[in-house]
């Protein structure tokens, strides 16, 4: 069968190898900052429950729906959705399917380089003792490796230089080596990090925010922020889980594979709270503060430590690795359409799709508002249509014969379950994703209107 990377589809030399590039994939820097930031501006263990629900009933289902329609035809995820689609002879349009997912995948990575640049800058600092002796109020101050946006462009470059890097080396030769060396050292050191943090720091306010029932405070706008998190946070929409499920052996298990994933991504979620509250509690910080935190009251806060230029250079190393290994699924995700759509070599489509991210993601360093205008349209654009429309194709059109064929290893409840959400759960939630999305940017009232506002 030909694949995204030419000739016969390579496949995962491991169950292990595979649930650490598709975990490394899901576990980004969203987990590190955005759940924590959504879990803090809406109401902790309330957001934290609806959440959960909200992984296992519509983030799953999508998530088995992308793998198996990348299983099934073997090729990059606008290949599989086109083939399939002439195989069951509907229209080859039906391509738009994995098309939306791919954009989405390919604007994410143009900003998100330029963030994972200053995560490593912000690493080296640390370790270099850059932020001792700095204030919360004073941490935003211009430091020695990034300073102004030349800076900014050297470590985007750095970064995407590498990421590029992986990519040309292929599934087993890059990508494989890189994630299973790297993701057990981010669990080691998150689980290192959380007990340095739930010994050091307000554990019990921790715990209290992200654990204690709270159910009276759940609100039509939690639930919608806990969707949305729930959405993002596993990755689907985004064509990845359909790439990396090209390269899955037909014996392998997706419900239980992707139950791994879901299960492993929201946990990681959760620990990071524990690692970041305790301390956001102990020094009195905003715990809705977002990015903020990470790069300004965090480092100042590490200052101030025993250890503490240690503890922040680990903490900024962890998140390097969550950004990488996330990074190199944005760039196979594309590359692979280049492969088997344009007849590109792995290396040439690769290196090509790489510059056009890196002059995109450079452009945004010095235009002003460009970055925020990618994110909306990677973001509340075509990250939800490409999960609504997953769900439409596997839900709706691909046979139901063919998608038990992909699932054959599940039992009969678990694909009635999936073929009851992918029908009509998830299509509904995620167009409320995307509508909201759109509502926010443009602040038509519908939010606040939801919310009870």
């Amino acid at each position: 069968m030909a694949g995204p990377t030419g000739g016969v589809t390579p496949q995962w030399s491991s169950r292990f190898a595979f649930l650490m590039a598709a975990i490394g994939s899901a576990v980004g820097l969203g987990n590190l900052w955005r759940f924590p930031f959504q879990t803090g501006q809406n109401g902790g263990s309330a957001f934290v429950f609806v959440y959960l629900i909200c992984v296992a009933f519509i983030a799953y289902p999508i998530l088995m729906g992308e793998l198996a329609i990348g299983r099934h035809k073997g090729l990059s995820a606008v290949g599989s959705t086109k083939q399939l689609a002439v195989d069951i002879g509907k229209s080859p349009g039906w391509l738009v399917v994995g098309l939306a997912g791919v954009l989405a995948a390919f604007l994410v990575l143009t900003t998100y380089s330029v963030i994972a640049g200053q995560v490593m800058a912000y690493s080296l600092m640390s370790f270099m003792g850059e932020f001792a002796g700095r204030s919360a109020a004073d941490a935003a101050v211009a430091t020695s490796l990034y300073n102004g946006p030349g800076m900014a462009l050297f470590w985007h470059t750095l970064f995407m230089g590498l990421t590029i890097f992986i990519v040309t080396r292929g599934l087993k030769g890059g990508i494989e080596r890189v994630v299973t060396i790297l993701m057990p050292i981010f669990f080691l050191m998150l689980i290192g990090l959380s007990l340095y943090a739930l010994m050091t720091g307000a554990a019990g306010q921790a715990f209290d925010y992200l654990f204690s029932p709270r159910f009276s405070e759940i609100t039509p706008g939690i639930v919608l922020s806990a969707l949305g998190q729930a959405f993002f946070s596993i990755g689907v929409g985004g064509a990845i889980m359909m790439t990396y499920g090209s390269f899955l052996p037909k014996t392998e298990n997706i419900g239980d594979n992707a139950a791994v994933i879901a299960g492993a991504d929201t946990l990681v979620a959760i620990v990071a709270g524990l690692m970041i509250f305790p301390v956001v509690f102990a020094y009195a910080l905003d715990p809705a503060a977002g990015m903020g935190l990470i790069f300004n009251a965090l480092p100042a806060v590490f200052s101030g430590m025993p250890a503490g230029a240690l503890i922040g250079g680990l903490f900024f190393f962890l998140a390097f690795i969550a950004a990488l290994t996330s990074s190199i699924s944005l760039l196979l995700v594309t590359s692979s359409v280049g492969e088997d759509q344009l007849g590109l070599g792995r290396t040439s489509s690769a290196i090509i799709f790489g510059l056009i991210a890196w002059v995109i993601g450079a452009m945004t360093i010095y235009i002003g508002g460009l970055g925020n205008w990618l994110d909306f349209f990677s973001g509340s654009v075509f990250l939800p249509l490409g999960g609504l429309l997953v769900a439409i194709f596997a839900g709706w059109i691909v046979p139901r014969a063919i998608m038990r064929g992909e699932l054959h290893n599940t039992s009969d409840g678990v694909f009635r379950y999936w073929r009851f959400f992918i029908r009509y759960a998830a299509p509904i939630a995620v167009f409320l994703i995307l509508i909201l999305g759109i509502d926010a940017k443009f602040q038509l009232g519908l939010n606040a209107m939801l919310s009870g506002g």
